[in-house]
């Protein structure tokens, strides 16, 4: 992996190493997987159903999102969607958004970084 992607993934994140030994050491197929991330709905499908308030498709999208950033070892991003999962979990709509600005905020700079280095 070119040094200067690395450090844009750690940047952001990224437990390279980590990420690696899931992919079997396959940095091409760890790029495209990271690359589509910008694509991935959950986050959206999250805001949507918060603003609706509807618990239980807003824990879908949280407990998705915080999957696939926990296989591609985008740890801060995890460990966001980790606090929102668990508030969901226990049904406490409030509490969960106001644990949001954070998620946000690290959902938004991942994608960006993942765009730039798909461009």
């Amino acid at each position: 992996m070119e040094r200067q992607v690395r450090q844009q993934l750690e940047a952001i994140g990224v437990q390279v190493d980590e990420a690696l030994y899931r992919f079997m050491d396959n940095e091409g197929l760890l790029l495209k997987f990271l690359l589509r991330f910008p694509q991935d709905e959950n986050f959206g499908a999250l805001k949507r159903a918060m603003d609706r308030g509807e618990v239980n498709a807003a824990y879908q999208a949280a407990h998705t999102l915080k999957g696939v950033a926990g296989n591609l070892a985008i740890e801060p991003l995890f460990q966001a969607a980790s606090a929102v999962v668990e508030e969901l979990r226990a049904e406490q709509l409030q509490q969960a958004a106001e644990r949001m600005p954070a998620l946000e905020e690290v959902y938004q700079r991942t994608v960006t970084t993942l765009k730039e280095l798909g461009a």
